[in-house]
């Protein structure tokens, strides 16, 4: 069976990551942009990280630039954002597609897991994945759901 773990992903400076490396960890799979209405997400998912983190919880933020062009073009501007401006220190990856024809592999499977309330199709940033310690997708959540409200889920899967 496929997990996320069959996956690979790229940080800013080109370096693979193969996801096996978060095996065992309760996973907080986010697209993610720098200049939206939904990017004060950020200080929620940072409280969760730093709250959790301990128990084996971590969130993967990807970059992605697919929404009205809400992420900066320069990664290292995203970075500098995320953490100057909400103390950002979980993993922000290399900027990514979340739909169409050069959508990232690990978003057609979490795609496929969890489809959407009309569609697979990713609709805006924020579009948060929870995914298990065994690497397989638990819920999607809306990016109108805010990261607090998504807690008890969180600290269900962690056990």
């Amino acid at each position: 069976m496929e997990t996320i773990y069959d996956f690979s992903v790229k940080w800013p400076d080109g370096k693979e990551e193969p996801l096996r490396d978060y095996e065992g960890k309760a996973l907080l799979i986010v697209n993610t942009a720098s200049k939206c209405g939904f990017t004060p997400q950020f200080e929620e998912l940072q409280s969760l990280y730093k709250k959790y983190a301990d128990r084996g919880f971590e969130i993967l933020g990807f970059p992605c630039d697919q929404f009205n062009n809400q992420e900066f073009s320069n990664i290292e501007e995203t970075l500098q954002f995320c953490q100057s401006n909400y103390g950002v220190t979980f993993p922000i990856f290399a900027k990514i597609d979340v739909n169409g024809e050069e959508e990232h592999p690990l978003y057609t499977f979490l795609k496929d897991q969890k489809g959407g309330v009309m569609s697979k199709k990713i609709k805006w940033n924020f579009t948060k994945f929870l995914v298990d310690r065994n690497g397989q997708v638990v819920e999607r959540y809306s990016p109108t759901t805010k990261p607090s409200k998504i807690e008890e889920d969180i600290v269900k899967v962690l056990g």
